[in-house]
């Protein structure tokens, strides 16, 4: 797969990049309910597998969906034959049966589905990934008025850092218009990356966001069957409460 798309390749690469300083404090929460649930497990856009692998190493089968073959073949490099990859949209993907025991879309992903009925569908692949009793899980960012004013397309410095695959200086620029209408969000990411004293490349993603609070994520939950277990304001599932950043449900399939 990989060669075939220059910029995806380099986009699925940079995404590694966007990562590199992450905290991870969401994958303690994932691993505790992998122990609690066991496996299989599953995760939807997922991306280059920031999730899945420390799953795979503590010894759980893992399946990893994502429509993007760049990604998966980052995924596939760090983690060959230790997890089950599946290129495909998460909104129209479903398992033969249910199967998995703990299924995932973190990390803002659901944010990537920009209508309600993509987002509804992607809750829905959940739950029919899911044996009885099993457990799914979404992470949403919850953004506040001062962080939506700032959405007005102004560009924004995010970071310069070093490649360590190339060696290249990558700077990246963000640029995001909120759209209040239909609670959507235009980012756009540039990347130039180069060594010094030579023309630089550059590359550009742009991603249309749609943004919805708790209790929509609670509704799209309950239209798929789910049924809510936790909707927590952090990954130590503490309540959700004013002021919350983030909102976790966790919810059961009965």
């Amino acid at each position: 797969m990989t060669g075939a798309d220059p910029r995806a390749d380099a986009l699925a690469r940079l995404y590694d990049l966007d990562l590199a300083e992450d905290s991870g404090d969401d994958i303690g929460l994932y691993l505790a309910l992998a122990a609690r649930t066991g496996g299989p497990i599953l995760e939807l856009a997922a991306g280059t597998g920031r999730i899945v692998r420390p799953l795979a190493t503590a010894g759980y089968e893992v399946t990893a969906v994502d429509f993007d073959p760049a990604m998966l073949t980052r995924l596939i490099a760090t983690e060959p034959g230790r997890v089950t990859t599946v290129l495909a949209d998460l909104t129209t993907w479903r398992p033969s049966e249910p199967t998995y025991h703990l299924a995932i879309l973190g990390f803002n992903a659901l944010f990537l589905m920009a209508g309600r009925h993509e987002q509804r569908a992607a809750i829905e692949s959940l739950a029919a990934a899911l044996v009885p009793g099993g457990l799914a899980v979404v992470d949403i960012w919850l953004p506040d008025a001062a962080d939506l004013a700032r959405y007005d397309q102004r560009l924004l410095l995010d970071y310069v850092r070093i490649d360590p695959e190339t060696g290249r200086t990558v700077t990246k620029t963000v640029s995001a218009l909120h759209d209040a209408a239909t609670a959507t969000v235009l980012l756009s990411a540039i990347y130039e990356e180069g060594l010094p004293g030579e023309p630089a490349l550059r590359w550009i993603r742009r991603d249309t966001l749609r943004l919805i609070g708790a209790g929509e994520l609670v509704d799209l939950a309950g239209a798929a069957g789910l049924e809510v277990e936790v909707l927590a304001g952090d990954y130590g599932l503490e309540p959700l409460g004013p002021g919350s950043e983030r909102a976790i449900l966790v919810a059961r399939r009965p």
